[in-house]
């Protein structure tokens, strides 16, 4: 058993219900009540403003009915008091708590109304606690002192206020007044302690006559100068489009994700003109290279703007010099920004950090997708720049030891061990659930990377940039070498997962590379390890190959064919790992579970690729979870069988709402109606879905080159598009000849 005073658990957020607009957010119980545990809290940027907002009417919680989001930054919590008025079955006297969030700021509406046949009296208190707590501490299962409370009362209510350093936090209700009271600090382990006056009160006396309701009215405001990121400046950068489908959850998890992704929008501080989307809720609230740039391209279908602004916020903080300390490389993308070092277990990171190895292809291929969907010239050049330095990154840094693979190894000791999107530290295993050993070189990086140099060498070429052949060269000789090293045949069995004896390392889990033709039997590895050998678990990484121009055709058909078996696909989307490998485990961060995303990733890549039914196959598993989760889909969930619990099972710590999650609906969206523009090339490809296996699907505002443009796929996958700009050729392809015309690199848009 775990010693919980020297082993801190982290705590779970899958019962919890957020109201975000960023960058503030409030995570509080089914009920609406922050309680003094846990991750419930108000927090601002990464650190907790209030620890506790505790709603009590004559010294009782209300008794939850329900609650619903309504908005971007609104919730509305529904309780009963039923220790008033009419002594029958039916309750008569509620209370509805509306908490609206804004950047910097959270008030709450409490509504209290009685059909009672008689009076009611009632005093309603709100008690709340402050500790200032950093995120990485709070998602360790750490907590802060409570911080000192001054109350005070003004002409029109009261108010509370606590500071610490410049941060000031500051509360006032309406027709109320203020008091200090005493309230446990929070427990670690088993030590809890009691501290007088830890929190202070708001405090309402309530008369309300027979069929009367009265509304209380309080808010909190917090101030802080030194936070990494704000709310930005600008109105939404992108269309909000109009959906209309026989299968009405791509409706809801489109109107649900869209919200949830305007309420991720954030800029840095002192550049408030340029937008990113933060990675989500609460662990992530910042601007990160890797999730921030998916998203932005995800969106892509919805216009340029974000994917303008997001690459703008990273290239200005794009690297400059080798800092081993930050991982810092001259033209490298960073991967993750935050006010001070942020420090959590043995993790210890810079404030401004570096530890990724996909962010800098990944701009570029934004980059180059935004130039396809119709970003302005007069905003691509300025970028160019930035463009020639992530290249110069991709060919004299990002592969140290000279054998023509990206690979990391964290030197420092205490930054990410694991620096893909799979960064957790077990997350690169053998097929046998032995860990590989570092340096790395993940399969999907060499296909990004191979994509990036196709990419990058056309942008140079159309805007007459020097260096295009290199590039060409590059991606020419990766995939040689990718298929030479990464495909392997006879993977080593799975081990008995409860032995604890492993046979030598020389002797285990490594796949043997395939022979060039071997593709028909084998599969690319998941990584390659420090002696080069193949990381030989099945994972759904490879599904980012589709579309990159590393793999042949009849390569990308046995990756599709192996991503469709059920030890993949049976679960509610596409497992990051098959079920059939000695790590696979359902409640693995990234060894066996569903995460949105990725399986979005894969689905744009099998749509775009010709493989029309598993991607809708994998669609339907992705809208059927989207049911479990209210439409509010989770940065990851369980990777149980479907038929085993019936429904999804959440994944208890996931970021909910989560920003490529959320954009993962946009993708849905855009698969089933396969609309891929290349503007500079004055032509529009449209492939859905073959036989529109997702029903009839209707999409009005689509953004192609600032038009707005409406695409109508119906039940037979007959197409129909309207409101293309002047000037662009439309081709309509049958979707089961896609398979054989891919050969080279294509836009996820």
């Amino acid at each position: 058993m775990l010693d919980q005073a020297t082993h801190r658990l982290q705590p779970l957020l899958h019962d919890l219900v957020s109201t975000v607009l960023a960058p503030t957010t409030a995570l509080s119980g089914t009920d609406g009540q922050i309680r003094a545990s846990g991750v419930q809290g108000l927090f601002h940027a990464d650190a907790r403003a209030l620890s506790q907002v505790k709603l009590a009417v004559d010294g009782r919680e209300p008794e939850a009915l329900g609650h619903a989001v309504q908005a971007a930054g609104r919730t509305r919590f529904v309780s009963l008091v039923r220790w008033l008025g009419d002594p029958i079955a039916d309750p008569t006297v509620r209370v509805d708590r509306t908490r609206e969030v804004a950047p910097g700021r959270m008030a709450e509406l409490i509504e209290i109304a009685s059909t009672a046949t008689r009076p009611v009296t009632a005093t309603v208190t709100l008690d709340l606690s402050c500790d200032f707590a950093p995120i990485e501490l709070v998602k360790s299962g750490g907590s802060a002192p409570p911080a000192t409370v001054t109350p005070g009362s003004s002409a029109d209510g009261a108010w509370l206020e606590w500071r610490s350093g410049v941060i000031r936090v500051r509360a006032t209700a309406e027709n109320a007044t203020a008091e200090l009271v005493g309230y446990p600090v929070r427990a670690i382990g088993e030590n809890v302690a009691a501290e007088p006056e830890t929190a202070g009160r708001f405090r309402w006396e309530v008369a309300l006559a027979p069929g009367e309701r009265v509304t209380l009215r309080w808010a909190v405001v917090i101030d802080d100068p030194e936070a990494a990121v704000t709310a930005p400046a600008k109105p939404l950068e992108w269309s909000v489009p109009q959906v209309t489908a026989d299968d009405a959850r791509l409706v809801r998890l489109a109107d649900r994700s869209l919200e949830d992704l305007r309420s991720l929008r954030l800029a840095e501080t002192g550049e408030p003109g340029d937008t990113f989307l933060g990675a989500g809720v609460p662990w992530f609230l910042t601007l990160f290279g890797r999730d921030s740039l998916w998203a932005a391209r995800m969106l892509l279908p919805l216009g340029t703007d974000l994917a303008a602004s997001t690459l703008r916020v990273l290239a200005r903080r794009q690297g400059t010099h080798v800092d081993p300390a930050t991982g810092e490389a001259p033209g490298k993308i960073m991967h993750e920004l935050r006010r001070h070092e942020h420090s959590g277990g043995d993790l210890r990171l810079p404030a401004a950090y570096y530890g990724t190895i996909d962010a800098t292809p990944l701009w570029i291929s934004l980059l180059h997708d935004a130039w396809r969907w119709g970003m302005p010239t007069d905003q691509i050049e300025p970028l160019l720049p930035a463009l020639e330095a992530a290249l110069g990154w991709l060919g004299d840094h990002a592969d140290p030891d000279g054998d023509g693979f990206l690979e990391y190894i964290d030197s420092t000791g205490h930054g990410l061990a694991n620096q893909g999107w799979k960064d957790s530290g077990d997350a690169v295993r053998f097929r046998d659930g032995h860990q590989a050993e570092p340096p790395i070189a993940l399969a999907e990086v060499q296909g990004y990377a191979c994509a990036a140099a196709h990419q990058g060498a056309a942008l140079l070429t159309a805007f007459g940039r020097e260096g295009a052949e290199r590039w060409l060269d590059y991606a020419g000789t990766m995939t040689d070498r990718f298929r030479a090293r990464f495909w392997v045949t006879h993977p080593a069995p799975p081990t008995d997962r409860g032995s604890d004896h492993l046979a030598p390392a020389a002797d285990r889990g490594n796949g043997h590379p395939a022979p060039a033709t071997g593709w028909e039997s084998g599969y690319p590895a998941l990584a390659l390890d420090r002696d080069k050998r193949p990381v030989d678990s099945l994972t759904s990484n490879i599904g980012h190959l589709l579309g990159t121009g590393l793999l042949s055709p009849g390569e990308e058909a046995r990756v599709a064919e192996l991503l469709g078996t059920p030890a993949m696909s049976g679960a509610f989307g596409l497992r990051t790992m098959s079920a059939d490998d000695g790590a696979f485990s359902p409640l693995s961060y990234h060894c066996g579970s569903v995460w949105s995303h990725d399986t979005a990733i894969v689905i744009a890549g099998l749509a775009r690729m010709g493989h029309g039914r598993l991607a809708a196959e994998l669609a339907r598993g992705l809208l059927t979870a989207a049911e479990g989760f209210d439409y509010r889909l989770p940065e990851l969930h369980a990777g149980d069988d479907r038929d085993t619990v019936g429904r999804t099972v959440a994944y208890p710590a996931a970021c909910r709402p989560q920003a490529w999650s959320a954009a993962a609906a946009v993708t849905l969206l855009h698969a089933a109606v396969g609309l891929y523009p290349d503007v500079p090339g004055g032509k529009v490809l449209v492939l859905p879905l073959a036989g529109a296996p997702l029903g009839a699907v209707t999409v009005r505002g689509l953004r192609v080159a600032g038009a707005d443009v409406t695409v109508s796929i119906d039940r037979s996958g007959g197409v129909q598009v309207t409101g293309l700009p002047p000037g662009l050729s439309v081709e309509v392809t049958d979707p089961g000849l896609s398979a054989e015309m891919a050969n080279g690199p294509h836009a996820l848009g």
